[in-house]
């Protein structure tokens, strides 16, 4: 798609999304609302004592029940649509001639844990923190988006070797 066309379109959801639900997007809660939802199918007393858990488990609450869920969910059945619609679905793992197969998923399995963890970290993900931070003028948002950029050229500098 038209980077202008879906920048455009990013922002009438963002948009859409604050006048329906009164908050931004956001992924980082679906994965919270999974995690909880998975420590209280195996330990459900740990979670109804835990002062972190019991805050989405208590009183009969279901994390899963979340529009952030939902979310999710539709971004990944609409991503499988537009590829299947495309003609693009397949499975291929993208690397550099210089790594393997295998270096380029574990690179990518270790890559998005460390940014599950500061998403938690920094409450909230990329859509949270930057996007709909900016959306209301925070200053938090465009110093995240800032740091998000800054921080991926000077990897981008070190990492490139894999690539080239």
């Amino acid at each position: 798609m038209n980077p202008y066309l879906a920048g455009i379109i990013l922002g009438m959801v963002l948009l859409l999304s604050f006048y329906l639900t009164g908050r931004g997007l956001g992924a980082s809660g679906a994965m919270k609302s999974v995690v909880v939802s998975a420590v209280d199918l195996v330990g459900q007393e740990k979670a109804e004592t835990s002062s972190f858990y019991s805050k989405y488990v208590s009183d009969g609450k279901n994390p899963m029940n979340s529009w952030l869920v939902f979310q999710v969910l539709g971004v990944l059945v609409g991503g499988f649509l537009s590829g299947a619609l495309a003609g693009r679905l397949g499975v291929k793992t993208e690397h550099s001639p210089n790594i393997t197969k295998r270096k380029r998923l574990l690179l990518a399995m270790a890559g998005g844990a460390l940014f599950g963890f500061g998403s938690q970290l920094g409450r909230g993900c990329t859509s949270g923190a930057a996007l709909s931070g900016m959306a209301t003028l925070s200053l938090a948002g465009f110093v995240t988006m800032a740091a998000i950029f800054g921080t991926a050229y000077i990897f981008a500098y070190f990492f490139r070797k894999n690539w080239i």
